[in-house]
């Protein structure tokens, strides 16, 4: 059940922990007190999408934490599946914001919200106030029937869903295989070229990163042999080179300084420079030698590397993807070669996966049909008990191939009749938003004691009913409480007085602050609220009589 909530700086709510008990929690209190904002917390906590100004206006977060105790073993077993580990029997759900960004928490631990709804399904089941409406949407109607469904039922539902994926996967299949039948001959001639391309270069792993090192070395030594061939011209050319011209200078001064000994000086100086260049030459010399370069070597690096780069362009920007793109086309090959073979396999697994999901539906489909008539019964039951008299409850299931989808090839509608006499007819033509009310709620009252969710919470089911069957509707859910924990938000006295723990909620202003109060009554306030609920603010000692006795009345009912 659900033990306690805490609600802080959410909407007009300042700080807030609500103690809830077992049986029919009841909350009450005037139009715009804040009464929906304590359930709207509850689905913002369970994950719900978060309205943009819930955050209070002069706060910069907010809280909402939800503690529920779990004692029985198949819930416990169920979170076990989903990986919650309960501490002290409890489940701890905390959702936060801070600066507009929302936190989820389960027990400590940080979460996405997709998670907390996941737990969620199986500790709590909330009304809305305009959930009654999807009543008038016949899609609904399989889900809450497959709701009612027996345990092992899911687990179909679930092996139906997987079998219709892969039937629709082996059919879309099949189809663009057989739509590509023309296409088949040109597509094999490119496949062909692709893998024989691929082929030829007989590429190797790792080969890339080789040849672009040995590249990169060999282009460096290029480029200085280049400079190199430059120095050598200019120095040992045989007419303009730099060692001829200084020879040539060194003769014509020998000359002269064998007529002028003065000029001598200058002479032994160029036989100096004569000899530094010829001792450079040869140092030049042995450099080249060193020079790892061949013109042969460097043209056949640059043009495998060129058939790489010009592979990885269009297959794949490495030689693994080059050699993926290889083995795709290797397959097509081998399946365009034999395509009418190719096909009639398609069409065969497409056909057997047709006949075993048929094999699925049929049983999901007997399932359904069973429990539909034992649901239409109870739900008949329920309507007698809400003030529906002679009303008659009938669920139609149609079943066809041509309605397959994921959950089976049934079509399912509620069909109900309200009054004697009167033809039955779609629910989705009951217009009235109290028989909605009231036909929903003969719906939980019957799913409740199907399932194993502890926790109902109904937001204002009695809309549009008054009387007797507020009456009707009130004993009803003192009924459902007796197995389970129910939080109900009402406007009716006749509700409220069947109250196992009342609260109301009140709005208090104190000068420029607003804020939502929740308070537990004690048995002489909640005879107070069901006076006020009953005449408003014109309270009479006979209106106090009135919620007395309903309030006596109601616990003579609830014993």
């Amino acid at each position: 059940m659900l033990q306690s909530l805490h609600v802080k700086n959410i909407a007009l709510i300042d700080d807030v922990e609500i103690d809830f008990t077992d049986g029919l929690n009841i909350l009450t209190g005037e139009t715009g007190a804040g009464k929906s904002i304590i359930i709207d917390s509850v689905n913002f906590a369970l994950g719900a999408r978060m309205p943009k100004d819930i955050v209070r206006s002069d706060c910069d977060y907010a809280l909402c934490e939800l503690v529920f105790s779990i004692d029985d073993e198949k819930t416990r077993s169920e979170l076990e599946k989903l990986d919650v580990m309960l501490t002290d029997n409890q489940v701890i759900l905390q959702r936060r914001i801070v600066n507009g960004k929302a936190g989820c928490k389960v027990n400590g631990e940080s979460v996405p919200a997709s998670r907390i709804r996941d737990i969620a399904e199986y500790l709590i089941d909330i009304h809305g106030q305009h959930e009654h409406q999807s009543l008038l949407y016949k899609k609904n109607h399989k889900l809450l029937l497959d709701s009612f469904c027996k345990d092992g039922f899911n687990a179909e539902l679930c092996k139906l869903a997987e079998l219709y994926d892969e039937y629709k996967g082996a059919k879309e299949e099949y189809e663009k295989a057989s739509a590509s039948r023309d296409s088949v001959a040109q597509d094999l001639d490119y496949s062909k070229f692709v893998a024989e391309e691929i082929e030829a270069a007989a590429l190797r792993e790792g080969e890339d990163e080789e040849l672009e090192n040995d590249f990169s070395r060999m282009n460096n030594s290029r480029k200085i042999a280049e400079i190199f061939s430059k120095v050598m011209q200019a120095l040992s050319s045989d007419q303009e080179g730099a060692a001829s011209m200084v020879g040539y200078a060194l003769s014509s001064m020998h000359q002269i300084a064998d007529i002028d000994e003065s000029a001598r000086p200058v002479y032994e100086q160029l036989a100096e420079a004569e000899d530094v260049l010829s001792d450079s030459i040869r140092a030049l010399s042995l450099y080249e030698e060193s020079l790892e370069y061949s013109p042969e070597d460097y043209e056949r690096i640059k043009e495998r590397l060129d058939v790489i780069n010009n592979l990885k362009m269009k297959y794949g920007q490495t030689i693994d993807k080059i050699n993926d793109r290889l083995s795709e086309e290797s397959e097509k090959i081998e399946k365009l070669s034999d395509y009418e073979s190719y096909l009639k396999n398609l069409e065969f697994k497409t056909n057997e996966l047709y006949d075993k999901l048929l094999q699925v539906c049929a049983k999901v489909s007997d399932i359904r049909k069973k429990e539909a008539v034992i649901l239409q019964k109870e739900i008949t039951g329920a309507l007698n008990n809400l003030n529906f008299l002679d009303a008659r409850f009938e669920i139609i299931i149609t079943s066809g191939e041509d309605k397959l989808s994921r959950d089976g090839f049934d079509d399912v509608e509620f069909m109900i009749s309200t009054n004697p006499g009167e033809d039955i007819k779609p629910l989705t033509n009951v217009a009235s938003g109290g028989e909605l009310s009231r036909i929903m709620l003969a719906l939980k009252s019957v799913l409740a004691r199907r399932d194993n969710i502890g926790t109902l919470i109904f937001d204002e089911i009695d809309t549009g009913i008054s009387g007797k069957t507020a009456q009707l509707v009130a004993d009803r859910m003192s009924d459902i409480a007796a197995d389970h924990q129910v939080i109900a938000v009402t406007h009716l006295p006749q509700i409220a007085s069947h109250a196992t723990t009342h609260f109301l909620i009140e709005k208090r202003a104190d000068g420029n602050h607003t804020a939502t109060s929740v308070k537990p009554l004690e048995y002489n306030e909640s005879v107070e609220e069901l006076a006020r609920m009953l005449a408003g603010s014109e309270i009479t000692e006979a209106v106090m009589e009135n919620a007395a006795e309903l309030k006596k009345n109601a616990g003579r009912l609830d014993t």
